[in-house]
């Protein structure tokens, strides 16, 4: 059953083994030069799977991989049955509300530990299930260590949150932010990057 279609990829809601899947199959774009097209499917299916699982390794809970089909472009995973955190934050507490962006910064700062980008933090791509925050879609994802690309990956959030969440912005950013500083001794590098990239913004906009 079709589930979410995706810029780059088709969710299909599955059981298999007596468990529910999903099925991430990244569909052909016609425009491409096929070749070209298949070796990019390819590669992004590849990476994503190692990003799940090394994301996984890093402490981060993330859908677990029970098949990839490198010819077909799909990777077959868990469903995991839960809320995203962009649906429930609206009838939660200030306090849970704070508690849980915590939460967030402390697994984005293990990614980052692990040299991982997730590329689009978005309260989205995040959901909570039996008191566990799962990150899912590292479809943008990479690896990187280098401060520059951890704190793009932290302006997304923070954008994310402006966008989605205009009044808990602030507080869940700076929420996150705590977390952060928790889980990654870059962090006080990281965030002055951050800063920087927001005040890059600014200047280009106001040109």
């Amino acid at each position: 059953m079709l589930y979410k279609k995706g810029a780059e990829a088709y969710l299909y809601k599955e059981e298999c083994c007596g468990r529910k899947v999903i099925v991430k199959k990244r569909i052909p774009k016609l425009y491409r030069v096929p070749q070209l097209d298949e070796k990019l499917r390819y590669d992004r299916t590849v990476k994503e799977a190692r990003l799940l699982s090394d994301a996984r390794k890093a402490g981060v809970p993330t859908p677990m991989i029970y098949f990839i089909d490198l010819e077909e472009a799909t990777i077959v995973m868990d469903f995991i049955e839960g809320e995203q955190v962009k649906t429930i934050i609206q009838n939660m507490e200030e306090r849970e509300k704070k508690d849980l962006f915590t939460h967030i910064g402390m697994l984005i700062g293990r990614l980052h530990n692990a040299g991982i980008i997730h590329g689009d933090l978005t309260t989205s791509n995040m959901l909570l299930s039996n008191s566990k925050v799962y990150f899912i879609d590292f479809g943008l994802g990479d690896y990187s260590v280098a401060v520059e690309d951890q704190g793009v990956d932290l302006h997304l959030m923070r954008r994310a949150l402006q966008s989605t969440h205009y009044s808990y912005a602030e507080a869940g950013f700076a929420a996150v932010l705590e977390g952060y500083k928790k889980a990654t001794s870059k962090s006080e590098e990281v965030i002055e990057r951050l800063y920087e990239i927001e005040r890059r913004g600014r200047y280009h906009r106001e040109r």
